[in-house]
């Protein structure tokens, strides 16, 4: 009988990568599973010649190969899936170690014919890849299909280079999950006036009844950086779609980068570790610490090397690879690293147009109020508001420190608009994110979650044309008739939730609930 030839752990291998990568395929773009697709088969490959040099049988050699694919990606699920048992993430490393060895040792020791076994897993293996394969292959059309920006865009632009000297930065930087002066003062009995008077002290406009369009970032964000609402999509994606990848693409290529392009400004983008702000393949300019995107860091999350990183967060640097940095300090030196490299662009000579997306006071929390690293143990051991109003406290410290360098430095009076795209989780939401349905949020839930901060720094222009209650799909309407005599109209101030996260295309309007008077 001919030795099957042993495909299944090349092709265990690659089902890990697809299955991943067909959960998420809205978020992420085909490009970024290629380089996680070549180490995977590079290091399989490897492994499995070795173990064929060293057992001298194919099919044994094939079936220990598949046991460590298999153990080494199921660990962070399995991680997860029992972390309610009090078992660790760390705490698991040793069990699964001893199973990987001895199922390799009884492997390796067993007398048996596994020609019929290879087979088996060879079909097993197929089955596996091609469900994914389907799956994705389906939604990739879909998407393809639709047009997901019927009506153009908002507004034609004709390059004009003229007089850029003159030109103010404009920066728009979004404070994720910053809540409003309400917000703060009724669910975390925080007063935050000492912060907003200081702004208001350097000329900035509180808007103090401002709240979020949408509830989500993918959302808000589309939104106010194309300067319409994003309803439409529910028509034609469909309100029961799971395709993310519509407002994904709004993020990319957006009305505002677009219109002061045609300005002569230059596009400087900072991105968080979330993929679809990671980067901007439209920038000139893209700034982001540790850039390791966002579906190889959670592939790598679900291995047994994620444990051994945590494990030995100690070791020197030359013995670490860059994306086995743990996560944490990554993202406390990324928020860093982001208000360092905004202090820096008033020394580009060229108008630039910032866009930057900082990860604070949205947790982790990984600052104490003085900027310390707080570990997650730390963090554990205090309460959610705690650890949400130290964070908004350190993340105060270094706007004020950011405002004064951006204003001090800047040739001609920059323009400053600070945002949140959302207020912070309910306590319910976060305690059962999957299953919370919007339509049955109290009031006070809505109150929390939709008031955020909003402040405009408006050089030579008298602020009595804004107005409290502005939301951010009107940020950059109004910016642009001030500075640039454009005429776009104010659309109305409306507030949107979605069902719920299985179901973020039925969108309900909640502007009544929250209690605020329009203009």
């Amino acid at each position: 009988m001919k030795k099957p030839l042993a495909l299944h752990p090349i092709l265990f291998a690659i089902f890990f990568v697809l299955a991943l990568y067909s959960y998420n395929v809205a978020e992420v773009s085909p490009s970024e599973i290629a380089l996680p697709i070549a180490i995977v088969l590079g290091c399989t490959l490897l492994l499995l010649l070795l173990s064929w040099l060293l057992l001298k049988d194919a099919p044994k050699a094939g079936v220990v190969i598949s046991i460590f694919v298999v153990l080494f990606f199921s660990y962070g699920y399995v991680a997860v899936g029992i972390e309610n048992w009090g078992v660790t993430y760390k705490a698991l490393w040793p069990i699964w170690v001893l199973i990987v060895v001895l199922s390799m040792y009884l492997v390796i020791r067993t007398r048996r014919d596994l020609r019929k076994l290879t087979t088996i897993l060879n079909v097993i293996a197929i089955t596996l890849v091609i469900i994914p394969t389907v799956n994705i292959a389906i939604q990739e059309t879909k998407a393809a299909s639709l047009d997901t920006n019927p009506g153009g865009n908002v507004g034609t632009y004709v390059t004009d280079l003229e007089e850029t000297d003159a030109l103010p930065d404009i920066y728009y930087i979004d404070l994720d999950r910053y809540a409003s002066e309400s917000t703060l003062k009724e669910f975390y009995s925080y007063d935050n006036s000492e912060f907003l008077d200081y702004l208001s002290s350097k000329g900035f406009y509180i808007a103090s009844e401002s709240k979020a369009n949408y509830l989500k970032t993918h959302l808000s964000l589309a939104s106010s950086l194309n300067m319409k609402y994003v309803n439409y999509l529910s028509e034609i994606v469909g309100e029961d779609s799971s395709d993310l990848d519509p407002f994904y693409e709004m993020l990319q290529d957006y009305e505002v980068w677009r219109f002061l392009k045609s300005k002569g400004y230059k596009y400087i983008h900072l991105g968080s570790w979330w993929e679809p702000t990671r980067k901007n393949e439209y920038a000139d300019v893209n700034f982001n610490y540790w850039e390791v995107p966002q579906f190889s860091m959670t592939l790598f999350k679900t291995t047994m090397f994620y444990a051994i990183a945590l494990e030995n967060e100690r070791l020197p640097n030359w013995l670490r690879a860059p994306f086995i940095k743990e996560y944490r300090k990554a993202h406390w030196e990324r928020i860093l690293y982001q208000f360092d490299k905004l202090s820096e662009i008033p020394n580009m000579k060229e108008p630039t147009f910032v866009f930057a997306h900082l990860l604070v006071p949205h947790d982790p929390y990984i600052f104490d109020r003085e900027g310390n690293y707080l570990t997650l143990e730390d963090e554990k051991k205090r309460s959610r508001i705690v650890n949400y109003v130290d964070q908004l406290i350190f993340t105060n410290s270094k706007v004020k420190a950011l405002v004064d360098e951006l204003l001090s430095n800047s040739e001609v009076p920059p323009i400053i608009i600070l945002q949140s795209d959302e207020g912070p989780h309910p306590e319910r939401y976060a305690l059962d994110e999957t299953n919370f349905k919007w339509e049955e949020a109290t009031e006070a839930e809505l109150r929390e979650k939709m008031g955020i901060l909003s402040a405009y720094y408006l050089p030579n222009v008298d602020n009595s044309v804004l107005y409290p209650s502005i939301t951010p799909v009107n940020s950059f309407r109004l910016v642009f008739n001030l500075y640039f005599d454009t005429n776009f109209e104010l659309l109305p101030d409306r507030v949107y939730a979605f069902h719920s996260n299985r179901y973020q295309y039925k969108l309900f309007d909640v502007t009544d609930k929250l209690k605020y008077d329009q203009q």
